[in-house]
């Protein structure tokens, strides 16, 4: 039997409001445990990645608020999400006005979360499911939220960032700050009070950063 996505995800999510951008609704789900089991489960198959998709980070939350108020950042731009997960970015970009977005996961379940939560915010969306590090597709703007829960995904994303960034592509990160967040070398435009999932991060609210690489400023 094929394995039903968009039905998986409406099973196992919610259309919910994104606390810091109420103006975006996305399918979320209550906790990322048992929704990874069951993924594991229905498609028989086990070390799938973390269902990112089905909920808001903080980092994506702060960063979609900065786009919000800072619209011409992206109005009439080129702008790509990168691990775009919900796809929040990607909408909170072309409710800004962007000319084109691409919304870039190579996690199907994402793409057709992505696909769903652009329809329910009536968002045009570009869906783009290969491995785009390394590649410049002449993006004038990249957004990256939550990138630095690993060592060896932060560390391949940010070395592909910062060098878009010294070509001159304008580079935004969205990050409360994790682990593997390259601090020294960025630059903290804003910063939010983020409401989260206390499944996800241990507690009621994050602090969160917009970040732009310090020598691309």
């Amino acid at each position: 039997m094929t394995f039903d996505r968009a039905a998986f995800i409406k099973t196992n999510t919610h259309l919910a409001l994104v606390p810091l951008r109420p103006d975006i609704k996305l399918h979320l789900a209550e906790e990322a445990t048992g929704l990874w089991q069951k993924t594991q489960d229905e498609l028989h198959a086990v070390n799938l990645p973390l269902p990112y998709w089905a909920f808001a980070w903080p980092g994506g939350q702060a960063l979609a608020r900065y786009i919000q108020d800072h619209q011409t950042l992206v109005a009439g731009k080129r702008v790509l999400d990168l691990g775009s997960g919900s796809g929040l970015l990607a909408i909170a970009a072309a409710k800004a006005g962007a000319a084109h977005v691409e919304a870039n996961d190579i996690d199907p379940l994402a793409m057709d979360a992505i696909s769903m939560n652009a329809v329910a915010n009536s968002a045009d969306i570009h869906l783009l499911s290969e491995d785009v590090v390394g590649c410049d597709q002449h993006w004038d703007v990249v957004l990256a939220g939550d990138i630095a829960y690993e060592p060896g995904m932060a560390e391949r994303f940010i070395l592909w960032l910062e060098q878009l960034a010294n070509k001159g592509t304008r580079v935004l990160i969205g990050d409360p700050g994790r682990t593997y967040l390259p601090r020294d070398r960025l630059h903290s435009l804003a910063h939010y009070e983020v409401p989260v999932s206390k499944c996800l991060e241990d507690c009621e609210t994050k602090m969160t950063d917009v970040w732009r690489f310090k020598d691309a400023m």
